[in-house]
């Protein structure tokens, strides 16, 4: 049984006719946890939106596989019924709509099942309850007058029930306290088994000690340049990332 999952090869992307990934390779196999981090402008929100072919972004070369499937051209809502999510830095705020109907409607979308209401709401009950997220918020339109944390744990109620195969979690730990970064760790902890798959992007690495990642990636001007443990991630945090801008030259 092939347990890879995502493989990114020598893929070059430019957004607003400036290139930003200059050939990124990468693998992911099902059952891991990887984790992209770097210094500003290096491309680590292009890789994710890349990925779910957001067409801001263009790709000039290279290629994504994903669970043995070409995906470097497809859209990106055939992206998603495929298998991936992703969790945004900013979420998106939608007046008039529940989170209960954009979860239903979510998951309908992606499974391309009818879902059964009243089955639904337990389940998503049960993930509030896990997350701290008050079930009042059901009812609420979709992250309007949520605070930053209640956003971003919301994001993580989204990818609890949709269940993809592989989640981008962008920034999702960016400005939030102790408590909502240990309450995000755990719903990841949650979604995690061997079947799928975590990619991280994040700045720092207080939602990592949590989690414990198998891969930490170095992102320096749009390509990776160092591949290691937690202990690399730890590495950053102390000295920065000045010293692989001076290896990739």
């Amino acid at each position: 049984m092939n347990s890879n999952l995502l493989e990114i090869n020598d893929l070059y992307v430019k957004a607003e006719e400036k290139e930003i990934l200059k050939g990124m390779n990468l693998k992911i196999n099902k059952g891991e946890i990887h984790v992209i981090m770097g210094p500003n402008g290096s491309g680590k929100s292009t890789t994710a939106n890349a990925i779910l072919n957001n067409p801001s972004y263009i790709k000039t070369n290279g290629t994504i596989t994903f669970d043995g499937e070409n995906i470097t051209n497809s859209k990106t809502d055939e992206i998603a019924r495929k298998g991936i999510f992703m969790s945004f830095q900013l979420p998106e705020e939608i007046p008039g709509v529940s989170v209960t109907n954009f979860l239903k409607y979510a998951k309908n979308k992606v499974t391309g099942k009818p879902v059964k209401i009243f089955e639904f709401k337990n389940e998503l009950k049960k993930y509030m309850q896990e997350l701290n997220i008050n079930p009042s918020y059901m009812e609420r339109s979709l992250n309007v007058g949520f605070s930053g944390g209640e956003k971003k744990k919301n994001e993580i109620l989204q990818l609890l029930v949709l269940n993809p195969k592989l989640a981008i979690l962008d920034e999702t730990d960016s400005g939030l306290d102790v408590d909502a970064i240990k309450t995000v760790s755990k719903g990841i902890e949650m979604f995690k088994n061997k079947k799928n798959a975590v990619l991280i992007i994040t700045h720092n690495t207080k939602i990592l000690s949590n989690l414990k990642p198998d891969y930490v990636h170095i992102l320096v001007d749009g390509k990776i340049v160092k591949t290691g443990t937690y202990e690399l991630a730890k590495e950053i945090e102390e000295n920065g990332y000045s010293k692989y801008r001076i290896e990739k030259k």
